[in-house]
């Protein structure tokens, strides 16, 4: 009897239909605002504007987290923009740990730990996914926001 083992999830692609865009910045304290800016001016000038404030909130925890916890010399931005919805990929180099939305009840009152929280509950869809095979290079976390029909 052959062992049965599962199949990996599929992770979603970049969207194939839309404009296309990227921002690659150093992971640095400035890259979070950097690319905050980046995304807020691409989303109005693509006729998102109601999409601005929570494109720049999510894209600016998930870029903040990358500076937080990982090493990687660079933080990559990919965005597609198509009329209903804008997809965000943010990439470092470092796979080892995806990273994971603590739940609701376990999240500190601080001010740290409701990035993936925020991201959550603000997106249409999110999640990550590791890049390479067979060995990963390197991480992606996703969020895609869409417009009100």
């Amino acid at each position: 009897m052959t062992p049965a083992t599962a199949r990996p999830v599929p992770r979603p692609p970049l969207p194939w239909r839309g404009a296309r865009y990227r921002l690659i910045a150093p992971n640095s304290p400035t890259a979070p605002g950097i690319v905050r800016e980046f995304l807020g001016t691409l989303l109005r000038a693509t006729g998102h504007p109601g999409l601005v404030e929570d494109g720049r909130l999510c894209v600016s925890e998930v870029v903040t987290n990358a500076y937080c916890h990982t090493r990687s010399p660079l933080v990559r931005v990919d965005v597609t923009v198509n009329p209903r919805r804008v997809t965000v990929y943010v990439t470092d180099d470092e796979p080892a740990a995806l990273p994971w939305r603590a739940h609701t009840e376990h999240v500190p009152c601080g001010e740290h730990g409701r990035g993936l929280v925020l991201v959550e509950a603000l997106a249409a869809r999110w999640g990550t996914r590791a890049n390479g095979d067979p060995v990963p290079r390197s991480k992606s976390v996703w969020f895609t926001l869409e417009t009100a029909p």
